[in-house]
């Protein structure tokens, strides 16, 4: 009977979270147990680099749940609290302090932690990452204290952080390998618009730089790039991208393929074991790969479907990929994916910072980008779901209607 059942999520996040709500929310009336490491019960992360890191928002607008919710619907909330190992044949998890405890499902949501930097000097006091609520709330306090900041890294995190920065009041520079910022996911056109919203607001740029070393005596004093040049300041900010925490998986022989590997119902390679959010590598039904999304949305919708899954549902997780990103008076939505792409086309005022953006391949539409336009984000995910072929002329059209495209 579903009441003499214990399903356990390790990983007291925004997907573990939303899975332990969705259990309760479909009916299960067994045992739920929700296991995190951190002391603070789960919160979403994205505000870490944005208004939480600012100020602008208290750390109360941040968490999943209301502090009560947990315990009026009977979830175990176990915080501060690491699961040493797992056992899949004997549906069972240890934690660090030796007790075992055995489960009947398991979810795995632990997310994924900050990539270090292997260079000489990276140890030094005054360089930091950011990944949790407590590194947020050190690194508002050393931005404040700091006479220049440097930040390693031109991704999402690296972009977000220098702009929070900026509107904090401190000199800011970005050092990163690539020619412009985010190109990775937005190509060097896109790129082009943050390179130049950062250089409007005084970041001081080192694209296309490669860093040798974090030079300092006691504490970070800057970086030295390969070309003997060094950038000066005392808090250096790495964001270099983040890596799956799927240390349990791999120790308990699950399949992994850069995270976990789970299937269209995030089902892994071990019978009752489940991953959703940043440490799960999903199979999408419409791009006919394997994916992994290290976005809010994803581990939003991912705990709710892992969830039902549990419940024996067979729910596939068909969400269309999908995140976003405030940088100073820059909004944009991103939806679909690109992993390459033959064009990208814009549509709009791309020099007043107001357009969409897609990414096509083979004349279908990959992935659509709203920049401070938001009431077209539907229009985008109806574009990208349809697979049609659209001429790049209409597309570009603003006469032409958005959903006249899909059809």
């Amino acid at each position: 009977m579903a009441s003499e059942q214990t399903f356990v999520i390790v990983g007291a996040s925004l997907a573990g979270a939303k899975a332990a709500e969705t259990l309760r929310a479909e009916g299960f009336d067994g045992r739920v147990v929700l296991i995190g490491e951190e002391a603070e019960r789960p919160y979403e992360r994205p505000m870490l680099s944005k208004e939480y890191l600012r100020g602008d928002k208290p750390a109360a607008k941040l968490y999943v749940h209301d502090e009560g919710f947990y315990a009026d619907n009977t979830i175990e909330l176990l915080t501060g609290t690491r699961v040493a190992s797992l056992d899949p044949g004997a549906h069972e998890i240890t934690l660090q302090d030796g007790s075992r405890m055995p489960y009947s499902r398991l979810l795995l949501s632990t997310g994924a932690r900050p990539r270090r930097l292997p260079l000489p000097g990276a140890d030094l006091p005054g360089v930091r990452y950011l990944r949790r609520m407590a590194d947020s709330d050190d690194l508002r306090e050393a931005i404040k204290a700091a006479s220049g900041v440097v930040v390693i890294g031109a991704g999402w995190i690296g972009s977000e952080v220098a702009a929070s920065a900026r509107q904090l009041g401190a000199e800011v520079a970005i050092v990163a390998p690539e020619a412009v910022p985010l190109e990775r996911v937005l190509g060097a056109e896109l790129g082009g618009v943050y390179r130049d919203l950062h250089a409007q607001h005084a970041v001081d740029l080192h694209l296309s730089t490669q860093i040798e070393a974090i030079v300092g005596g006691e504490a970070a004093e800057g970086v030295r790039t390969t070309d003997g040049s060094v950038i000066e300041g005392d808090l250096i900010v790495v964001g270099v991208g983040v890596s799956p925490r799927d240390e349990l998986a791999q120790n308990a022989g699950l399949t992994l393929a850069n995270a976990i590997v789970v299937d269209a119902f995030l089902r892994s390679s071990a019978p009752a074991v489940f991953a959703a959010g940043d440490v799960a590598a999903t199979w999408n039904t419409m791009y006919n790969r394997r994916i992994r999304m290290e976005h809010w949305a994803n581990a939003l919708n991912q705990g709710q479907t892992a969830a039902r899954n549990m419940l024996g549902q067979n729910t596939a997780y068909t969400k269309l990929p999908y995140f976003y990103s405030d940088q100073y008076d820059l909004g944009m939505e991103y939806n679909g994916f690109a992993a390459d792409w033959d064009r990208v086309v814009t549509r709009g005022d791309v020099a007043g910072r107001e357009f969409l953006a897609f990414w096509l391949k083979d004349g279908r539409v990959l992935a659509g980008m709203n920049a401070n336009v938001w009431d077209q984000g539907d229009a985008i995910k109806a574009l990208v779901r349809s697979g049609a072929a659209v001429d790049a002329d209409r597309l570009v059209d603003l006469s032409i209607p958005l959903g006249d495209l899909a059809t």
